[in-house]
Parts: C-alpha cells; sequence; structure tokens
C-alpha cells in the first residue's frame, strides 16, 4: 500500500487525477471502476479539465460503478446515475454504451444484482476509484460484509442514512437500500485508488493505515490487495 499525504483537497485532486490521466495517456482504451460521493468530485474535474486541454479522450473508455441506490428513478437529482452524469459524464466525449452503472429500480432487484455481477465478471477493471466511509465501509460494503461478498443488495444503516440525509429533503426519502459491487468484486481490480480528505476521515484512515486487516472494518482488506494508492490530505492524515 503505498500512502501519500498532501496539503489540502485541492491537491489531493490533482495527484488523484494525475494517476488516472497517466493510465488514459498509457492505455486509451481502459476500464476504470468509479466512486460517487464528494470525495471524488475535485478528481473528476480535474479530468474534465484534462479532457478540455486534449490532453486525453473518453472515447474509448468503459466505466463501472461501485453503486446505486434502490428504488431511486435514475433521472432523480440524488441517483447515482444523474451524479455521474452531472460530474463528469456530460463533460467528456464517453460514449453512452461503455458508462456502466448499476440498476437499482425495477421489480427483481437481485436479478438486476446478478446482471450487474456478470457484466463484471466479464470486465478487467484496470483502476478502481475508492473513496472511504467514518466506519470503513468502502462502496456500500458496511462492517460485517465478507471479503467473499460479490455484487448484491445492501440494507443501509441508519448511520450511512444519516450521513446521506443532507442530499434529501427529509430522513424518509434517503433510500433504505442499495445495490453494491462486493469486496471481492472491487478487490479484482488491478490498480486501487482511495481519497480520503478532511477531519471526518482521520480516524478511517488511521484504522486503515495502522490497524489490522478484518470484516468489522471493510476497508482493511486492501492491504490483501497488491497495489493501492491511498491519497490523503494533512487533516485526513492527522491521527497518523
Amino acid at each position: 500500500m503505498k500512502i501519500v499525504e498532501v496539503n489540502d483537497y485541492q491537491e489531493l485532486s490533482k495527484v488523484a487525477a494525475k494517476v488516472v490521466i497517466d493510465l488514459i495517456k498509457a492505455k486509451p482504451n481502459c476500464t476504470l471502476g468509479l466512486a460517487t460521493g464528494s470525495s471524488p468530485i475535485g478528481l473528476y474535474q480535474n479530468l474534465i479539465a484534462a479532457y478540455n486541454k486534449k490532453e486525453i479522450s473518453f472515447k474509448d473508455i468503459k466505466t463501472y460503478n461501485l453503486d446505486e441506490y434502490c428504488n431511486l428513478d435514475i433521472n432523480h437529482s440524488q441517483s447515482y446515475y444523474t451524479f455521474m452524469h452531472e460530474n463528469l459524464f456530460n463533460h467528456v466525449d464517453i460514449k453512452e454504451e461503455n458508462i456502466h452503472i448499476p440498476v437499482g429500480n425495477g421489480s427483481d432487484l437481485n436479478k438486476l444484482c446478478d446482471e450487474y455481477n456478470e457484466l463484471l465478471h466479464k470486465a478487467s477493471i484496470d483502476l478502481q476509484v475508492l473513496g472511504i466511509g467514518g466506519n470503513g465501509h468502502i462502496g456500500f460494503n458496511e462492517p460485517g460484509t465478507s471479503f467473499d461478498q460479490e455484487t448484491f443488495i445492501v440494507k443501509l444503516t441508519e448511520k450511512t442514512r444519516e450521513d446521506n440525509k443532507r442530499f434529501f429533503n427529509s430522513i424518509d426519502e434517503v433510500p433504505t437500500s442499495a445495490i453494491t459491487m462486493g469486496i471481492k468484486n472491487i478487490m479484482q481490480a488491478k490498480t486501487i485508488l482511495l481519497v480520503a480528505s478532511g477531519k471526518s476521515k482521520a480516524e478511517a484512515v488511521k484504522a486503515l493505515i495502522k490497524g489490522g486487516v478484518t470484516e468489522t472494518f471493510p476497508a482493511s482488506v486492501l492491504k490483501n490487495h497488491k497495489d493501492v494508492i491511498v491519497i490523503v490530505d494533512k487533516e485526513a492524515a492527522s491521527l497518523l
């Protein structure tokens, strides 16, 4: 695990973007695993800037997203489909057919889950972008999730729903479940890039770097992966 400490979120986003940009330049048809949430927004902004400068193109790139809420229309302002299009896809030359985001809205969620898992089995993700939750969750893999778990429907913990409440009008609107890549799917990426910023992530970063490997802290599984880059700003690294 390679730990890169930077000053602030702005620098973190630039350094993280350089990892992705270098990969795209070396392999223009690479496959990216992408994440939502506040942590990667700056990374995506830097990728858009590089695209606008004609440094990179997304025309041959395929993407697979970590997760999506269940029972939320894809066009809802808080769906991860909307998030990805607003924060990246609408601003670059990626083909819509090369974008893969779990479908969490339908009558048979288990079937949708299996279909996404099949797609992941056929894909070979060159680089997976991750954030980290305060309790160590990656994707929506909450504490206690088996390291052998593949794509599944997860019931969101009250803490996760509470954390996401700020994006909705009330807690009642926050979905109670999501479809997520499992830990096993995440670990099959060739390279993993985890970004963490701010004081609220300091405990999680400390547990990730200093703690043992345990299913009670899902991100700890990354210690078993051969190529992981962790980029943290000063605040997130403050307890190291």
